[in-house]
């Protein structure tokens, strides 16, 4: 290998301009080059004084069979920076990780168990009072005297018979008002001559209180189990009716020009535009009308009527046991509570194509 080495004297910027002469001229080596080519770069007659100002470029070239070279620059080159640093900054301190100022609007996680927050905070606070003598005992029992009295029921084998009843009672009258409410919302929201003559006659239904039928439907189907059936589904249809009639007249009308465009039929219209459209404001209906059904069950089952909780709550009236009421009062509560969780959560299944504050 063959190492040629040039020494070339020059003047840096920062130098007085006062010309150098060939005897103050030195050589001066890097330090990460080899005592070998220390030696090769050192003139004969060349004197290294400390005092002296000068730079001294060395650049160093091997030249090898294949023609390849290495050069290495002294210490006091300028060396250009690795990354662009912003003016002002300090190259020496690390940069901070920007804060992101975007606030979340959103509620945030779901807590587990949300529902049961509330309930669990009412007796709580309800056995609070009544252990601090806060509630008269005659008129609000305590929690533990209400448990005590719903095990002396479901022993006597009352109450899981009144439970029954009232269950049969409203499942048959909630599907009855379902169907109804289905059926017409989607032949009124889909035909205009199904909304003029349906849309009105409901509406009039709506504004009838529904309590206020009893009488005349006791004088038109009896006194049996048929009105009763029959007021719970005038109960549910009607706000099943008004969610899912609204979400149908409510979709846009460019789904309805895209499927004319794309030849769809009038089922597969239904099936793939209107009914993912009309899901969501018929399952807020759907929760009402469970809700409508316990709500009108309370009152009919005091009707003329020999077993369901309505009818144990009016027999423990009569003898004023307010802890047999307070039971009955709470079954229905948990009831309600129950069948509007199902929904919901049928409600979260079907429509986890959405993102919405909910979810």
């Amino acid at each position: 290998m063959t190492t040629r080495t040039t020494t070339t004297t020059t003047r840096s910027s920062s130098t007085p301009s006062t010309a150098l002469t060939d005897d103050d001229a030195s050589a001066s080596v890097s330090g990460s080059t080899s005592p070998t080519e220390t030696d090769a770069t050192t003139e004969t007659g060349a004197t290294t004084e400390p005092d002296a100002v000068t730079e001294t470029d060395t650049e160093t070239k091997s030249e090898t069979g294949t023609g390849t070279g290495t050069g290495t620059e002294p210490a006091s080159a300028p060396v250009a920076p690795a990354a662009p640093v912003e003016a002002g900054a300090d190259s020496h301190r690390p940069r901070r990780p920007r804060r992101s100022r975007r606030r979340s609007l959103a509620p945030g996680k779901r807590l587990p168990a949300s529902r049961l927050i509330g309930p669990a905070l009412f007796f709580a606070l309800w056995a609070l009072a009544s252990a601090a003598g806060q509630l008269d005992p005659g008129a609000i029992p305590a929690p533990w005297t209400v448990l005590k009295t719903t095990g002396h029921l479901w022993t006597d084998g009352t109450l899981p018979t009144d439970v029954l009843t009232s269950l049969e009672r409203a499942g048959y009258g909630f599907a009855l008002g379902l169907s109804a409410g289905v059926v017409l919302a989607l032949a009124s929201g889909l035909s205009r001559v199904g909304e003029a003559l349906i849309d009105g006659t409901v509406q009039l239904n709506r504004a009838i209180p529904t309590l206020g039928l009893i009488p005349l439907f006791i004088l038109w189907l009896g006194i049996g189990e048929t009105f009763k059936i029959a007021i719970i589904a005038i109960v549910v249809y009607i706000p099943i009716y008004l969610n899912l009639h609204s979400a149908l007249s409510g979709i846009d009308h460019r789904y309805v020009e895209l499927a004319e465009v794309q030849g769809l039929s009038r089922l597969r219209f239904v099936r793939e535009i209107v009914i993912p459209g009309a899901l969501p404001g018929f399952f807020v209906g759907l929760r009402l009308g469970v809700t409508g059904s316990w709500l009108s069950l309370v009152v009919l089952e005091q009707i003329n009527a020999t077993s369901g909780l309505g009818y144990m709550m009016f027999q423990a009236q009569n003898y004023g046991r307010t802890d047999t009421i307070l039971v009955g009062l709470l079954i229905y509560g948990i009831f309600g509570l129950v069948s509007d969780s199902a929904v919901r959560l049928i409600e979260r299944k079907v429509l986890s194509w959405r993102r919405t504050l909910s979810n």
